[in-house]
């Protein structure tokens, strides 16, 4: 390695470390009801976004590969695609998912990426021109911001769920722009709270804009069928862009967006993380299918789910500590990011994985510890949680 460069990222390290933000990873493995194992020892996993348990349930993955037959393993089960999806990587499985996707949120297409992250880096990219504007949320997720700044258009960031903010914007603003897209998450990753998107639509409906929302912590956890927060509020066919990921309470890979069929064939045929990446493994994409037909009668478990977490709120704030938003992620404030990573460690060593988030990941002096209820875990192994977080700051 060149010399210099070496001087400078060792230095940047350092820095990197004395702030309290250097991370690393580490192997570990799934255990049942929540759990991981690392290094030998088994937590209670409060760190993954597995909502409803599926990606780690024995039976159900058990259930999956019983189908598996001769006939089928390189159509269903193979592990690579051989390309783009415009090249020779569009595997059978891909009709028949966006098809499943349609039908249930009763749209005229739907349309699959990689990862939420190609899908948030390629949709505004590929539609925005230059006489355009973007009106985001502050706390947009890091793959939205990343898709804001490849946008060619002007970008505003609003503050965080100001609604009255984007009215003013709008009102001085709309006519000196084409088209105007307003960027939200429906739960937003690191606070838990949730966008009121009834009240979105209705701002982009006198607006002439378009609403572009990233159910990604919503979609398989919220709504009657499992289709997000969207369902919840009955604006499900009002929102031009409505994306999810399968990373999350769908327990696979890949992530969506669900739209009219001229808006799908565009990006299909526009946006690089779409065009410009080996598609997704055949099983993968198999798996999705298979767990889709089972997410609308998971309500139930969405219901557990909701029960853990209010319960997780309230006996957190029973010992003084401070807690925000309404979903199944529910963050502990701290401030500072060196403590957080203390109290983060003191609670795992009482067999919980809890990790500190810290910047860029979220403000300076914001740091906090994220705790994600799933619907494999019983309110018996968080019980304990709170009390040990609570010691470990006083």
């Amino acid at each position: 390695m060149n010399p210099q460069l070496h001087h400078d990222l060792s230095d940047r390290l350092q820095k990197i470390t004395e702030q309290g933000q250097f991370r690393q990873v580490m192997p570990l493995r799934h255990l049942d009801h929540g759990c991981v194992e690392i290094d030998g020892t088994s937590y209670l996993n409060l760190a993954g976004n597995d909502y409803l348990g599926l990606a780690t349930s024995r039976a159900l993955l058990q259930e999956f590969m019983d189908q598996m037959n001769p006939d089928t393993l390189l159509e269903s089960y193979g592990l690579g695609s051989t390309a783009s999806r415009l090249m020779t990587g569009n595997t059978t499985p891909y009709g028949l998912l966006e098809q499943k996707l349609q039908q249930l949120y009763n749209r005229e297409a739907a349309l699959i990426f990689n990862s939420g992250y190609h899908l948030n880096i390629g949709i505004l990219p590929a539609l925005t021109e230059k006489q355009d504007l973007i009106l985001a949320d502050k706390l947009c997720h890091a793959s939205l911001i990343d898709g804001l700044r490849l946008s060619r258009c002007k970008v505003s960031r609003y503050p965080h769920l100001d609604y009255g903010a984007i009215e003013r914007i709008l009102k001085r603003e709309r006519d000196r722009y084409r088209h105007v897209y307003i960027v939200t998450e429906s739960i937003f990753s690191m606070d838990g709270d949730e966008a009121d998107l009834a009240r979105l639509v209705d701002i982009k409906n006198r607006h002439q804009a378009t609403l572009y929302v990233d159910d990604a912590h919503g979609v398989g956890i919220r709504g009657a069928r499992g289709c997000g927060l969207a369902e919840e509020y009955g604006v499900m066919e009002e929102i031009e862009l409505l994306t999810g990921t399968f990373g999350k309470a769908y327990g696979g890979q890949g992530a969506f967006v669900v739209c009219r069929q001229e808006m799908a064939d565009y990006l299909l045929n526009t946006a690089r993380s779409q065009i410009f990446t080996t598609g997704l493994p055949p099983i993968s994409v198999h798996w999705l299918c298979f767990v889709l037909e089972r997410i609308p009668q998971l309500g139930a478990t969405r219901t557990k789910v909701a029960g853990l977490a209010e319960q997780l709120r309230t006996e957190l704030r029973s010992q003084g500590l401070t807690t925000h938003g309404s979903s199944n992620i529910v963050p502990v404030m701290v401030g500072d990011a060196e403590l957080a990573v203390r109290v983060a460690e003191q609670v795992c060593g009482h067999g919980f994985w809890v990790k500190a988030v810290r910047p860029p990941t979220v403000p300076a002096g914001t740091s906090r510890l994220r705790l994600s209820v799933n619907g494999s875990m019983e309110w018996e192994q968080l019980a304990p949680l709170p009390g040990l977080i609570a010691r470990a700051l006083a």
